[in-house]
């Protein structure tokens, strides 16, 4: 097995750190959830210097957009429930649940794409499941 701190020191004493963007300033030690213990020194390193993993990278913009997604169906939930009054609301609520399940199966795929990419199994992502995001969002919880 790679001695990853071993690493570390022999770039230190040769330099390779030397012109890291926060070079002198105090580091900021929260830990990192998602690294292995045995990684967590190099990915705390790595991204000091502005650097991340890709797959870690791509997990960051899949959570992202999934907030996203989620944050825009309850504001079209709120709208509907808010302008049941008007004539065309029940329309626009259905097209706004074909837009959400349509972009919650492209992030499906990406998320079986990105499981793929992930080291080991415990980093995986589960898929989106569009009726429970749905029932969730309507019913309130």
């Amino acid at each position: 097995m790679v001695d990853i701190e071993d690493q570390i020191r022999k770039a230190m004493e040769e330099g390779k750190f030397d012109d890291l963007a926060g070079k002198g300033k105090p580091l900021k030690l929260e830990e990192d959830l998602l690294a292995d213990s045995d990684w967590r020194l190099a990915h705390h390193v790595l991204k000091s210097g502005g650097f991340t993993l890709p797959w870690l990278e791509t997990r960051q913009e899949l959570e992202k957009d999934i907030q996203a997604l989620r944050d825009t169906l309850a504001l079209a939930w709120d709208w509907r429930k808010d302008n049941l009054h008007l004539p065309q609301v029940e329309v626009e609520w259905q097209r706004v649940l074909r837009d959400f399940r349509e972009k919650a199966r492209a992030l499906n795929k990406k998320i079986r794409d990105y499981n793929l990419q992930a080291p080991l199994e415990r980093f995986q992502m589960l898929p989106i499941n569009i009726e429970a995001e749905i029932k969730a969002i309507t019913s309130g919880g």
